[in-house]
């Protein structure tokens, strides 16, 4: 299992598509979380998808990969990283 950790790490950490902000999933910050993902993935020329598709499949990973061990606070904030991240590509929020 530490090896399927470590390689999950390491995708966010040195992602092969996106160059991210250092700790960038630490922010509390919703909207500075988008940003940084947003600019990551338009500057980025190894994407294999649309920008809006690889920041959000970032953010989501992340989410996923940290599984039961996210607190609730950090959840809640990256949930709505993902709603700015939609209104940042003129999508429309999810009603939840």
């Amino acid at each position: 299992m530490a090896g399927k950790l470590k390689w999950s790490r390491d995708v966010t950490e040195h992602s092969d598509a996106l160059d991210l902000e250092p700790d960038i999933f630490e922010s509390d910050d919703a909207k500075k979380i988008a940003h940084s993902l947003k600019r990551s993935a338009e500057r980025s020329t190894r994407r294999k998808s649309s920008p809006f598709r690889s920041a959000m499949s970032m953010l989501t990973f992340y989410i996923n990969r940290a599984g039961d061990n996210l607190r609730a606070r950090r959840r809640e904030v990256l949930e709505a990283a993902k709603d700015e991240l939609r209104r940042d590509f003129g999508r429309k929020p999810v009603n939840r």
